[in-house]
């Protein structure tokens, strides 16, 4: 047999009697359902019993013999076994052995059930106790069964009698809801013939609207399809809701095409009563952007401008190019215009209708729910009105646009040329819009960023115009100036005509501040191509600077070059003061390059002049100011190196300041508006006057014949300087000092200190002064330092008041050493007076 059924068997016969607590020894008055459980715990308890040595005895025997413990292995094999014993060739021998272990094992299984005969009884007394429980609890649910059937058929009746009268009752109900909604929205359709009245008079398409939008409402909501009083009427309904909206639509339009706030809100009461207010609104602005998109289209079509032009179009009508037939361009450019300007109007029109439309939808609030009409037709994220409307126009217009520019070489050469033109229709169309819709309290209906996505859509044509006004005026300057050719200056009126061009191109676009910027700066550009022209042709050499001859050509042409410069320059200055200032700002630096060219082409030639009469006014020092002679206070004649400089500056006249300057000879201005040539005579009389006045102070010694002699120089040189230069009286400072510095010489020490010319003279010019006053041991800071006249003239104009006021106080120091060392006690009057001086006028100067 197998493993596992002796291993059962095993098990079953090793179990013992559980002795005291056996089922056997337990009251016998328990109740069937404790013997049933007793029961089971006693197979319970017999299952956990040890084994008896018996069995043990009988299991170890079986393990050691070699045949029976193939039976106690997990994997035995019935036919392997019997295989292998008839192989073995003693089949008898085992089927032997076989009947032993049968024998052995049924005598265990005989002394199991005698050893466990009480136990077993007990078993079987349990099984009977169960059984007949089961009889009785199966009898009861046969009673049970039997029980609810009964009164299943009790309840039965009453049931089916509560569903049919819920039923009858919930078909009622509808009945009497039906017949409800049935009764109002008669009595709704009567009150709405009764508002709509007869077709002679308008009806109130309020309330129309209001009893329309009910009837449909209670006909939705009570399904009311299929009764034949409501289907009778639905054709009615459906007329006088037809109706509603057309007057409805007919107030709404005229109260939009005549801006009335109170017919368009009339109008959107309907609509929202009728419960169609966002669709109408949505219907309404589409209307109007198709609108925007037909007018702009409409203005451009250039099928429509070459037949207004009369022109005979042939079979293809306009050429491939956009470019009517010949002989019809100026009557199709003129058609062109024509019909941008009612296009820009009907935009004007279009965007204030929607403007309007969305101002009063902002306004308007319903009287019994009192909603907001535009928080109804726009949700919060949503685009306001206008900015749909806007979006939708630019769109288009910049769409067209650039259709035309790039498919039509007529509209574009129209616009390109009247770019002005086109300009001023759409800057006057935002500034209409603007101007229109600047309600306080109400959005307006652009903003600023929406004017420049129009003006954007005009960069082709604007481009294209600035290129064109850049190449104009750039021809101009190209023209003028041959090319390869060297020295060629161009003429007065070729100038004159360059300028004249300038003026029309800034003229033509004025109106526009923008558009004005724009063309300036092409015109800047053409000023720094001029102005590199004109610096290519200016002269350079020693010819150029020579000052002591006649003016030699090259000079001439020079002055030719500066003079014109000159002439382009004051015309565009003249032509900038009536713009504003941004306008300036843009040409100043062509403006600037323009006065920079005019300038190298004459200062190296001013500068040799200033130093000329420098060199002359330095021969001051090689005369005799310090002889007391008779003669020298005698003799009228100016010095020798005045009447030198006399004649130099005459020449200076006579040879090219009369070809630079006005030939009014030197009638001043104020600075601001000299010409570069006079500005730069000022700056040479100027710096005469001022040279002069230093080296005259640096005489010593200086006698009283010899103040004289320096008085009548100093006439000398304001008549030579008022003549032949500049009015002296319009230098100012240089002027003053030279005035105050011929009355100074002749004051006495001791009145100087308190002399009001003194704050007409800088403070150096006074303290080298009374040097000449002062012994000789008081050395000035030109001996001092051991330097020539030039070289501390050159020194002088590098340091400030201050600093010259330090190498004085020096000089002032080493002579008190000097003083002291000696062991004088007193002072020259000289030395206080100028150590006061020095300190107040620096002082005061800084």
């Amino acid at each position: 047999m197998p493993t596992a059924m002796l291993q059962r068997s095993g098990s079953s016969l090793s179990r013992r009697p559980s002795g005291p607590s056996s089922p056997m020894h337990r009251p016998q008055s328990l109740s069937r359902g404790a013997h049933h459980s007793q029961h089971y715990r006693a197979l319970d308890r017999v299952e956990s019993e040890s084994v008896p040595e018996s069995a043990d005895a009988a299991f170890k025997e079986f393990a050691k013999d070699d045949v029976f413990c193939k039976f106690l292995a997990d994997n035995f094999d019935v036919t392997k076994f019997v295989s292998d014993a008839l192989h073995s060739g003693s089949v008898a021998s085992c089927s032997e052995k076989l009947d032993d272990g049968i024998r052995l094992m049924d005598r265990q299984l005989r002394n199991e059930v005698y050893l466990r005969h009480d136990e077993l009884l007990h078993l079987l007394t349990s099984l009977k106790d169960t059984e007949n429980s089961v009889s009785f609890m199966k009898n009861g649910a046969h009673n049970l069964l039997a029980c609810i059937q009964r009164i299943r058929s009790e309840i039965a009746e009453p049931y089916q009698d509560i569903k049919t009268k819920t039923r009858q009752l919930s078909a009622l109900h509808s009945t009497m809801e039906l017949l409800r909604f049935v009764i109002k929205a008669l009595r709704q359709m009567k009150r709405l013939k009764e508002v709509m009245g007869s077709d002679s008079t308008r009806p109130d398409l309020a309330k129309a609207a209001q009893l329309y939008s009910e009837v449909e409402t209670l006909r939705k909501e009570g399904d009311l399809s299929g009764i034949d009083v409501i289907d009778a009427e639905i054709p009615w309904l459906t007329e006088a809701g037809n109706k509603v909206k057309s007057e409805a639509m007919k107030v709404l339009e005229n109260g939009m095409e005549a801006l009335n706030q109170a017919e368009v809100g009339s109008a959107l009461q309907v609509y929202y009563n009728m419960g169609e207010l966002r669709s109408t609104v949505e219907t309404m602005v589409n209307k109007y952007k198709n609108q925007a998109t037909k007018c702009i289209s409409i203005a451009l079509d250039m099928k429509a401008i070459s037949a207004s032009a009369g022109g005979s179009l042939g079979p293809g009508g306009v050429q491939r190019s956009g470019t009517p037939h010949i002989g019809g361009s100026s009557k199709a450019r003129e058609s062109l215009w024509q019909r941008m300007g009612p296009c820009m109007d009907q935009l004007h029109s279009i965007v204030v209708a929607v403007w309007h439309l969305q101002r009063v939808l902002s306004k308007k609030r319903d009287p019994i729910s009192h909603a907001g009409f535009l928080e109804e037709v726009i949700q919060v994220g949503d685009q306001l009105l206008t900015e749909r409307v806007w979006e939708g126009l630019v769109k288009t217009f910049t769409s067209q646009m650039r259709s035309s520019f790039t498919a039509s070489s007529f509209i574009k050469e129209t616009f390109v040329s009247g770019f002005p033109k086109l300009l001023s229709m759409i800057t006057n169309l935002l500034e209409r819009l603007s101007r229109d819709t600047d309600v306080k309290g109400i959005l307006p209906a652009i903003k600023e960023q929406d004017r420049e996505q129009l003006l954007a859509a005009l960069e082709p044509f604007q481009t294209a115009y600035l290129t064109q006004c850049l190449n104009r005026l750039s021809d101009l300057v190209n023209g003028m100036f041959p090319f390869g050719i060297r020295g060629s200056i161009p003429s007065q009126d070729q100038v004159s005509r360059f300028v004249s061009r300038i003026q029309e191109e800034v003229e033509a676009v004025k109106l526009d501040e923008r558009l004005n910027l724009l063309v300036l700066r092409e015109v800047g550009k053409v000023l720094q191509l001029l102005s590199e022209k004109f610096e290519y042709q200016i002269a350079t050499g020693p010819e150029s600077r020579q000052v002591l001859g006649p003016a030699t050509p090259v000079q001439t042409k020079n002055f030719s070059v500066c003079l014109q410069l000159q002439e382009v320059y004051s015309r565009i200055n003249s032509m900038l003061s009536s713009m504003p200032q941004s306008a300036a700002d843009v040409l100043s630096p062509s403006l600037g390059a323009i006065n920079g060219v005019a300038s190298d082409s004459i200062t190296p030639l001013f500068k040799v002049m200033v130093e000329r009469l420098e060199q002359i006014i330095l021969q001051i020092h090689d005369q005799n100011f310090g002889s007391d002679s008779a003669d020298t206070g005698i003799d009228d004649r100016s010095s020798k190196y005045m009447e030198e400089l006399q004649i130099t500056v005459s020449h200076y006249r006579a040879e090219f300041l009369s070809k630079l300057l006005p030939s009014n000879a030197v009638s001043a201005t104020p600075l601001k508006g000299d010409s570069l040539c006079a500005y730069l005579t000022r700056k040479i009389a100027s710096r005469v006057l001022v040279f002069y006045v230093r080296h005259a102070a640096l005489v010593r010694p200086l006698s009283e014949s010899g103040k004289l002699r320096m008085a009548r120089d100093m006439a000398e040189l304001e008549l030579a300087i008022g003549q032949n230069l500049f009015p002296v009286e319009q230098l100012g400072a240089p002027y003053r000092a030279l005035r105050a510095f011929r009355p100074l010489i002749f004051l006495d020490t001791a009145q100087l200190g308190s002399s009001p010319l003194l704050r007409e003279l800088p403070p150096s010019v006074v303290l080298h002064h009374l040097y000449s006053r002062g012994p000789a041991e008081l050395e000035s800071p030109l001996k001092s330092k051991r330097l020539t006249p030039v070289q501390y003239s050159w020194w002088l104009d590098e340091q400030t008041e201050e600093q010259i006021w330090k190498e004085i106080k020096t000089t002032l120091d080493e002579y008190a050493s000097k003083v002291k060392a000696r062991g004088d006690k007193e002072f020259s009057p000289v030395y206080p007076l100028m150590l006061k001086l020095g300190a107040t006028l620096v002082k005061t100067e800084s």
